[in-house]
């Protein structure tokens, strides 16, 4: 007899995330598909995170993975897709709160929509739920990225499935095949823009994403690493930069390299104005250091492209002011 495995695996990483780990299971606990399995991969936590009564107490089948030492997001998520067993990954922060019908709806929307083989979920403040957290990732040519309707009215905005560039994966579902196939997270990134860069890979071979405003999460964000922390600032601008240049096909890097220098100067002088103009000249550095691993990375992921550019082109945020009217919205609204 053959072994049955779980339509979905569902990949939860935990760091010091104890607050938060007993209303995601319940939340988990309480959908109405229950075909998946749970792969719990703690990252190394120094709280109570990975030893909490409630994880084997929601009845869910649940793998727990202890890891020495904090090696990631990236790192992490990809240990529990090698384990993961269903057809579908899905992937969920500790902080983020799906209602009950969120597999269901990720689901439903997978078997609606074939030609669609990633999906983005609805993200709602958890803290201010009349805001959006946002609706699937935008790539600018510029190399920037940032989350659809972050910050806008969630009662009015982002209520229509559409295509969108990539998912925040936050809350997003996956083909196992197709994840496994583009490799998987870059584990060099270890925190930060590793979600656009798969995203990023996975167009480049062919595939597409699809935003489902049924599928909502409540989402806290930023519970282990902070807003506007020197790490966020660190990790993001280094890789956005490794990403531009692994992942941007010829001739389109060529063409958009100018952009990407003048808003790494915009983006110096405004971090310098806030006092953390250090942290990004180190992650400048940072990124310049390990630029020859990326390179050599390039070569790999554009050896096996199957998109042109004009099809890139096509779902990627082409104005050249877009990224400063969205940091003019965000900063306004705050």
């Amino acid at each position: 007899m053959e072994p049955s495995f779980p339509t979905i695996s569902i990949i939860l990483i935990t760091w010091n995330s104890v607050q938060y780990i007993p209303r995601c299971l319940a939340c988990l606990r309480a959908q109405t598909i229950q075909d998946f399995e749970l792969i719990l991969v703690d990252n190394g936590s120094t709280d109570s995170s990975p030893d909490l009564p409630e994880i084997h107490q929601q009845g869910l089948h649940i793998r727990v993975e202890k890891l020495g030492a904090n090696l990631g997001f990236a790192a992490a998520n990809n240990l529990g897709a090698r384990l993961a067993r269903g057809e579908w990954l899905v992937l969920l922060n500790a902080d983020a709160y799906p209602e009950p019908d969120w597999l269901e709806q990720l689901l439903y929307a997978a078997e609606q929509n074939p030609a669609y083989t990633f999906f983005s979920s609805r993200q709602i403040q958890f803290h201010t739920p009349d805001l959006l957290d946002g609706a699937g990732d935008t790539y600018h040519i510029s190399g920037l990225a940032w989350r659809n309707a972050y910050k806008l009215p969630s009662k009015i905005n982002a209520l229509a499935k559409k295509e969108v560039f990539s998912a925040c994966a936050a809350a997003a579902m996956y083909r196992r095949e197709d994840f496994l196939a583009v490799g998987g997270f870059d584990e060099d990134y270890f925190s930060y823009f590793e979600d656009v860069d798969l995203g990023f890979r996975l167009r480049l071979a062919g595939k597409k994403c699809l935003y489902v405003p049924e599928a909502v999460v409540h989402h806290v964000g930023s519970a282990s690493t902070g807003k506007r922390s020197d790490f966020s600032v660190y990790y993001g601008y280094r890789n956005m930069i490794w990403t531009f240049f692994k992942d941007m096909p010829s001739p389109l890097i060529w063409f958009f390299f100018s952009v990407h220098v003048a808003t790494l100067l915009f983006f110096f002088g405004y971090l310098l104005l806030r006092g953390q103009g250090k942290v990004i000249l180190r992650a400048i550095w940072g990124a310049a250091r390990g630029l020859p691993a990326i390179l050599k990375k390039r070569k790999i992921v554009q050896k096996s492209r199957r998109a042109t550019s004009s099809e890139l082109l096509k779902v990627m945020s082409t104005g050249l002011l877009e990224p400063y009217l969205e940091f003019l919205q965000r900063n306004r609204t705050k």
